[in-house]
């Protein structure tokens, strides 16, 4: 029995990991006007950020539809091999509850196992590597599935984003502390907790936002061994900076920076950079 892995394309892990753990992604959908691109499918990060940042255009996101799923599935079926389908946290997108629908409508042809992350980017992508390495030792799909609900209580995710303009558009952050974030002039420290954004701390620069980034992960890793994950939006140089950091300041047992997904960074924009820690017990 071959277990299949699905996730979406809020799954943070570069192509090549993508490709070692055969782990297929349905894309989340960019909708720029009335045009609609699926996310690395018919719209890449050059031609996204183009869009947003030359030529001013604010697009909007919406998870993959019912019919993307079961198309994706479909793909998959061969009974008796279940499929292991996880996704972004229900608190953030649609998207665990259109794979949910599109789980029933397949069942008389395949068993899919649809999986609520509670996280997104490196969460997720750690997630889904943990799932093909159970895979590998042969674990069964409930199993696995047990041990990933286990495993996600103790992810964190920081993130620091450059300016509010973004949040505030998207509806993540509500507009009274987008005006304060931006009237003086602090970069906000936002966390996921419980699978939901929460706005935390501001600071005045990048490096107190690194600061504070690694001092609120000690304070939840307590020390323990940890997979992490460093993502950015168009900000290489910050990321290479916290991950040199936490490699210094963590218990880092494996780990890897990565471009944050665009469906991502349509909410908090360009400039923003974070740290995700997975629990590598």
């Amino acid at each position: 029995m071959t277990i299949k892995l699905v996730s979406d394309s809020t799954c943070d892990l570069p192509q090549s990991m993508l490709a070692e753990h055969h782990i297929n992604i349905v894309p989340v959908n960019i909708q720029f006007g009335a045009e609609t691109y699926y996310e690395n499918v018919s719209i890449f990060p050059d031609t996204f950020y183009r869009k947003v940042i030359d030529e001013g255009i604010f697009p909007q996101t919406s998870q993959p539809s019912v019919g993307q799923f079961t198309e994706m599935y479909l793909s998959l079926a061969g009974q008796p091999d279940p499929i292991i389908s996880v996704h972004i946290s229900s608190r953030l997108s649609g998207t665990y509850q259109s794979a949910i629908l599109a789980a029933r409508q397949v069942a008389d042809k395949v068993t899919v196992h649809v999986i609520d992350s509670k996280a997104s980017s490196g969460g997720l992508g750690w997630m889904m590597v943990e799932a093909a390495e159970l895979i590998r030792q042969g674990k069964s799909a409930a199993e696995i599935t047990a041990m990933l609900e286990a495993k996600r209580e103790k992810i964190s995710i920081f993130l620091m984003l450059d300016n509010l303009k973004f949040a505030r558009m998207s509806g993540r952050i509500n507009r009274l502390a987008a005006l304060l974030g931006s009237a003086l002039n602090l970069k906000p420290v936002i966390g996921l907790h419980n699978g939901a954004l929460k706005a935390g701390d501001r600071v005045r620069s990048a490096k107190a936002g690194m600061r504070r980034i690694i001092e609120l992960t000690q304070a939840q890793v307590q020390g323990s061994p940890v997979k992490i994950c460093v993502l950015h939006a168009l900000a290489p140089e910050n990321a290479q900076r916290l991950f040199d950091i936490a490699g210094q300041s963590l218990n880092v047992k494996d780990s890897f920076i990565t471009d944050v997904a665009i469906s991502i960074a349509v909410h908090f924009g360009p400039g923003t950079f974070g740290l995700v820690t997975y629990s590598a017990e």
